[in-house]
């Protein structure tokens, strides 16, 4: 009997080292990152880099979401972990106005807006007078009119901070335009689509989740040297947790900027 059970102890301290069962230390401990995003690209670009986030460990899991101001709400309460929708100025706007204690991680690529008309073809045949429409997200107000002036159409006072510009900055108006900010971005597109307006500005990622091409159907585009840069947020000290970091490097990794010039063609641009 004593052989017996020393026999059966020698044969369970030999399956227990060798890591038997689903708590063996071989096995790789995995962790999940919960990330919010827009659906285009942001959602996209996450979706590529799943698979090499799996290789580091970490499970990623997306929220896709269809306006601008869930995401931060949810970041706030620690629904999600970061959140991938957002350019710097907006980020700066949404800390002012309701005092998130958010950081950015990192800055991953560029969405130029782009101005689209059912009616003209080009700003050089917009009429006197011609109503532009564009969205009430404040924070792209500046970059819509700072847009404009390098397109000739308007003149922005001197000394401003062309990132936070309004209409009553304008003190040249050749043409009379009227501006109309009064929509939800995510509307942009239907009022597109029913011919609202003369001209109007469409965000890239609400435009290319519609079916437009910004660089095909605009009539002019913003330039890809633009300082509005879609980052990764995150509540402030988790900047510096290894998982967004590895997040971070990630998109930034030629692979992903690789697809992200393959999949748009210019009109999502990615950074260094």
């Amino acid at each position: 009997m004593k052989k017996l059970l020393a026999g059966s102890l020698l044969t369970a301290l030999v399956l227990a080292g060798c890591g038997g069962g689903n708590g063996g230390a071989s096995e790789e401990e995995t962790s999940t990152l919960k990330v919010g995003a827009s659906n285009v690209p942001h959602a996209i670009i996450l979706e590529q880099a799943k698979p090499l986030l799996e290789e580091q460990g970490i499970e990623l899991d997306i929220e896709t979401y269809q306006d601008y101001i869930l995401p931060n709400q949810d970041l706030e309460a620690g629904e999600i972990d970061a959140n991938y929708f957002q350019h710097i100025p907006y980020l700066e706007s949404q800390k002012k106005e309701f005092g998130y204690d958010f950081e950015n991680a990192g800055g991953i690529h560029i969405e130029p807006i782009g101005v689209y008309s059912q009616k003209y073809a080009s700003l050089e045949e917009l009429p006197e007078g011609a109503t532009i429409l564009m969205s009430n997200s404040v924070a792209d107000h500046g970059r819509i009119l700072s847009m404009l002036e390098a397109q000739g159409l308007i003149k922005l006072a001197e000394g401003i901070d062309k990132t936070t510009a309004e209409v009553k900055d304008i003190v040249e108006n050749p043409k009379n335009l009227e501006f109309d900010a009064n929509y939800e971005a995510a509307l942009m597109v239907q009022l597109y689509e029913a011919g609202e307006g003369d001209a109007l500005l469409i965000n890239s990622n609400y435009a290319i989740d519609a079916g437009l091409s910004p660089l095909e159907d605009s009539i002019a585009l913003e330039s890809s040297e633009s300082p509005y840069v879609n980052i990764i947020a995150v509540n402030k000290g988790d900047e510096d947790s290894e998982n967004i970091k590895a997040l971070v490097e990630t998109l930034k990794s030629q692979e992903i900027q690789d697809f992200i010039l393959e999949e748009w063609g210019g009109a999502v641009v990615p950074v260094k």
